[in-house]
């Protein structure tokens, strides 16, 4: 994602841009900025955290006819703070904690108090994707073959 999409910060992001970084975020970024935070609130699980499958379906052409693709392994889970606001966490994968801190983090980020610590830790994980989006972009970049056709004088 690059900075024009994200307003150079976390602030000007909405809650499905957010959870999006969350879902991408490595357990360690969570666990990192959970260890981090002063004050812990309280938080009661709902459901989960939960490993599934869900049905992944493609279009023939883009466009065309739906088909089931095939099936990929997804952890969910959703927390309630003390306070009452809740969280949900859902991503490609099988780590539950993950998917238990990223529901946190959506939670954490509706609380004021809470929200500027939210933003460090989403501001460090989109730095991060967009490193390594722009080293994968450099990689690809240098394995590019320019192709031409040198036009002949007979036809």
């Amino acid at each position: 994602m690059d900075a024009t999409k994200r307003n150079d910060t976390a602030a000007g992001l909405e809650r499905k841009q957010i959870m999006g970084l969350l879902a991408r975020a490595t357990c360690a970024e969570l666990q990192a900025g959970w260890d981090g935070l002063d004050a812990k609130p309280e938080v009661h699980p709902v459901r989960g955290p939960e490993t599934g499958l869900v049905m992944v379906r493609g279009r023939i052409g883009g466009g065309g006819d739906a088909f089931n693709l095939g099936e990929a392994t997804v952890s969910r889970a959703t927390i309630r703070l003390a306070s009452g606001e809740i969280g949900h966490g859902q991503m490609l994968g099988n780590d539950r904690e993950k998917a238990r801190l990223a529901a946190l983090f959506d939670a954490l980020q509706q609380r004021p108090e809470h929200r500027p610590a939210v933003e460090a830790l989403l501001d460090e994980i989109a730095a991060r994707i967009d490193a390594e989006d722009s080293r994968r972009a450099e990689e690809t970049a240098a394995t590019r073959v320019d192709f031409f056709t040198m036009v002949r004088g007979d036809d």
